[in-house]
């Protein structure tokens, strides 16, 4: 969360940071859309260093690394270094994001993954919905834009402390490594070793089988469709970042911390469709029960279904009563419908693609983390233009009409998925790790 909750609340002090460093406002929303970057660029190398260093590691130190480069925007004395220390910062910080998803692949099975990642998809998708609102308010108090940034990294601060203190290793062969250490230094019996620290990989191997890993994913239709879904609601996620200001506070004249507590509105529908994805587990349970307790993935799929129709009516509802002459509450709900939709969409694709692929899990999240990300970087910097040019009906519909053309594809995958994922080599593991 405090990754994603960094690349959120730069956004409120945009405005006076091209005051004070002499840029147009869009080139400062340059700031959210490098951090974005680094967010999709971090995991090529984080989750393939968690697969042969273990998870604490490489989630630890990096997160570390990204919160200094938090307090170094905070105290850029130029916009370069603003930019730099922006791209730093979710390049770093991009580790919990991608290697979080692994980790709850090696300690729960399958049925009770999907409690877990309701977790997970809560804080990822929170942070950008929850930064807004605490922003403004920083702003708003006239103590600068820059405190937007210390509060953030005194929380990351406080969260890799906790972390260093309370957090195990989860990585098998990295626990087997450690066991068979101990076992040596107890025994005096050199011959225990696991097979784990016997490898070790060339720089070239690392890059063609780690680095390209998640890329080759990606190439397959199961991770490209899901990665381009949720993709296309994360996106929609930081376009409001831009929106929500022009539709509530140009468009209605609400001050900036009540423009942003429309964002307040997204997590309830959060918590909603977190609670739909919890009452829907009692169906996975079943169908894996019929599977001889096997992970079905296409049984992670129906609040999936039900949220993507319901992110577009969401979008649409959004864009036709934005205008004064409907009472607030209508659009409102709306942001509320399109939080149900963002959480239901992006914890179904992470369970999907965990569940499909299981001993390359971080992998797969990392190839959902990357096209998230990078698509997501377009919007910020376009959003005010996006608007300006189309109005906020037409803007917004438009995103409306995307949103219902992707409404099949958990729909396709329901009832074809196990013959798609059949057809793929990668969905599977033949050593049955």
């Amino acid at each position: 969360m405090g990754s994603t909750w960094s690349s959120a609340i730069y956004s409120t002090g945009t405005e006076e940071i091209a005051q004070e460093f002499h840029v147009r406002e869009d080139l400062a929303n340059l700031g959210t859309s490098l951090i974005l970057i680094g967010f999709g660029t971090g995991p090529l190398l984080w989750s393939p260093l968690s697969e042969i260093y273990g998870r604490k590691v490489p989630v630890l130190v990096p997160y570390f690394v990204a919160l200094c480069f938090t307090f170094g925007t905070g105290v850029a004395a130029d916009f370069q270094t603003v930019l730099v220390t922006r791209f730093l910062a979710g390049f770093f910080g991009s580790a919990p994001l991608s290697i979080t998803g692994g980790v709850l692949a090696d300690m729960f099975e399958p049925q009770q993954r999907g409690l877990a990642l309701v977790g997970y998809a809560s804080a990822v998708v929170g942070g950008p919905v929850l930064a807004p609102v605490v922003g403004s308010a920083i702003v708003a108090s006239g103590i600068g834009w820059r405190w937007t940034q210390y509060v953030t990294g005194i929380y990351m601060f406080v969260i890799v402390t906790l972390g260093a203190l309370v957090l195990h290793e989860s990585y098998a062969p990295v626990l087997l490594v450690t066991k068979a250490r101990r076992l040596r230094l107890s025994s005096g019996e050199w011959a225990y070793h696991a097979a784990h620290e016997e490898w070790h990989p060339s720089l070239q191997e690392m890059a063609t089988k780690f680095l390209v890993r998640p890329l080759q994913l990606l190439g397959t239709p199961v991770c490209f469709l899901f990665a381009l879904h949720s993709s296309f609601v994360y996106s929609i996620v930081y376009l409001n970042l831009g929106a929500f200001p022009i539709v509530f506070g140009q468009m209605r004249g609400w001050t900036q911390v009540v423009a942003s507590t429309p964002f307040l509105a997204l997590s309830v529908g959060i918590v909603a469709g977190a609670i739909f994805n919890i009452q829907s587990q009692n169906f996975y349970l079943k169908k894996v029960a019929v599977n001889h307790g096997k992970a079905c993935p296409e049984a992670r799929l129906p609040p999936m279904m039900a949220g993507a129709a319901v992110l577009s009516c969401g979008l649409f509802l959004m864009a036709n009563t934005a205008d004064v002459r409907f009472p607030w509450i209508a659009p409102v709900i709306g942001a509320a419908m399109m939080g149900f939709g963002f959480f239901t969409i992006f914890q179904a694709a992470l369970n999907y693609l965990v569940d499909t692929f299981p001993a390359y899990a971080a992998s797969a999240v990392a190839a959902n983390t990357f096209m998230r990300s990078i698509m997501a970087s377009i919007f910020p910097p376009l959003t005010a233009r996006m608007y300006s040019r189309l109005g906020v009906m037409w803007a917004t519909n438009m995103l409306g009409f995307i949103a219902l053309a992707m409404v099949p594809i958990p729909w396709l995958f329901y009832f074809y998925g196990e013959r798609i994922r059949a057809k793929s080599r990668t969905s599977w593991d033949p050593k049955g790790r």
